[in-house]
C-alpha cells in the first residue's frame, strides 16, 4: 500500500487543566491494512467491553482488507484485477461502491487522481512486488501508460457488475481504503453509542467530540522532513476527517533523484514538482484521502486552485530556496479562525 504520514497529536493535557480534571481516555492499538492503527476514546460509557469491542474493530479492518488488498490474492479487488474477461463481471455491492465512488473523484479531478494507476505503480516499484534494479525505460512506462485511466472501467453498481476495456487493467484501491476503514470505524463506534474519539488509520485520522480536557482536537502537520517528528502547524479540529499525501516517506533514489511512490497517472511518472505534501480536512476520510492525492499530483499551483474551486480545506507545504513554505485554501483558513 501507498504510505501515507500524518504526525497527529491528540493533546488531552489544557493549558490550565490539572490531571484531576481530565476525562478518562482509553486506547486501542493494532497493526491492520498492512499499517497501524490507534483508536482513543474519551470518556466511554460505562459498561463497555474494550476487547469485544477491538474485536468488532479488527473485524471491520479485515472485511476492507478483503475487499481492497492488492497484496492478497484472495481479495475483491484482486480477483477482479485477475479477471480476463473484459465483459460485464459480478462483484460484491460494496466493493462496487467503493469503485464507483473513487472514480467519481477521478471525474472531478481530471485523472490526477485514478484507481487505475496500478500498472504504473506496479512498474515503479511501489506495488506488491518488488522493484526492478534498474529505472523503467520510456518505451516500458509508455506500454503502462495504456492501460491507465479512469475512463477504461466501468461500473453499474445497481446490477453489482463491473468491467474493464482490457484485461490488463489493474486497479489500486490504496488512495481509498485506509480512508474507508476509518469511516467505517466511525460508523460502529457511532453505533457503540460512543461521541468522543479519535480514529487514526495509517495517518488517516476521524475526530469527533472532545479529548480528555473537554477541548477539541490538537493535531500537528507534520514538517516534510526524513526521521522528523516535528510539527510544522497546530490546528485545533472536532466532527471532522483529515488526511495527508507526502513525498517525502515512501519514495527512492537513483543518480542522485528523488523518485516519489506518487504517481501522476497523466504523464506515467512520479510527481516531480515543489509541492511535498498537502493536508485536506473534510467530513469523510475516504473522500479527504483521495483529494489530498490528487492535490500532491497536481502541485502548488494547480493544486490550490482545485481546492478553491471546490471548496476544500486544505493546506500545501511547498519547497522554495528559502526552506518550507506554506499555503492554505480560504476553507482551511476558516478552520484556523474557529
Amino acid at each position: 500500500m501507498r504510505a501515507r504520514h500524518f504526525l497527529y497529536v491528540a493533546i488531552f493535557l489544557g493549558a490550565a487543566c490539572s490531571d484531576n480534571n481530565l476525562l478518562p481516555a482509553y486506547d486501542l492499538t493494532g497493526s491492520a491494512l498492512g499499517t497501524t492503527y490507534n483508536i482513543t476514546l474519551v470518556a466511554p460509557p460505562d459498561g463497555i467491553d474494550f476487547e469485544s469491542l477491538q474485536v468488532l474493530i479488527e473485524d471491520r479492518l479485515d472485511h476492507v482488507d478483503k475487499l481492497a488488498s492488492t497484496y492478497r490474492s484472495d481479495s475483491e479487488l484482486s480477483r477482479f484485477n485477475a479477471e480476463s474477461s473484459t465483459d460485464w463481471v459480478r462483484v460484491l455491492p460494496e466493493f462496487c461502491g467503493m469503485v464507483s465512488a473513487a472514480n467519481d473523484i477521478s471525474l472531478m479531478t481530471q485523472g490526477a487522481f485514478d484507481i487505475t494507476v496500478g500498472p504504473l505503480v506496479n512498474l515503479w516499484g511501489f506495488g506488491p512486488q518488488n522493484r526492478e534494479s534498474e529505472l523503467p525505460t520510456a518505451e516500458e512506462i509508455a506500454a503502462a501508460k495504456a492501460y491507465v485511466g479512469y475512463q477504461k472501467l466501468e461500473t453499474d453498481c445497481d446490477n453489482s457488475v463491473m468491467r474493464k476495456s482490457s484485461a490488463n487493467i489493474y486497479v489500486d484501491l490504496s488512495g481509498w481504503a485506509k480512508g474507508y476503514a476509518v469511516d467505517l470505524i466511525s460508523t460502529l463506534l457511532d453505533a457503540q453509542n460512543l461521541h468522543n474519539y479519535l480514529i487514526e488509520i495509517g495517518g488517516e485520522l476521524r475526530l469527533k467530540g472532545h479529548n480528555a480536557a473537554r477541548k477539541r482536537f490538537s493535531i500537528a502537520i507534520e514538517k516534510p522532513l526524513l526521521n522528523n517528528e516535528m510539527a510544522h502547524e497546530i490546528v485545533e479540529l472536532s466532527d471532522t476527517s483529515v488526511a495527508t499525501s507526502g513525498d517525502y516517506r515512501n519514495f527512492f533514489e537513483e543518480d542522485g533523484r528523488r523518485y516519489s511512490h506518487t504517481i501522476d497517472p497523466r504523464t506515467g511518472y512520479p510527481v516531480n514538482h515543489k509541492l511535498t505534501g498537502v493536508t485536506v480536512v473534510s467530513k469523510q476520510t475516504a473522500y479527504a484521502d483521495a483529494v489530498a492525492t490528487a492535490f500532491l499530483v497536481l502541485g502548488p499551483e494547480e493544486g490550490l486552485a482545485l481546492a478553491e474551486k471546490l471548496r476544500i480545506a486544505a493546506y500545501f507545504l511547498v519547497r522554495t530556496d528559502r526552506g518550507i513554505e506554506d499555503k492554505s485554501s480560504s476553507q482551511f483558513e476558516q478552520l484556523e479562525r474557529e
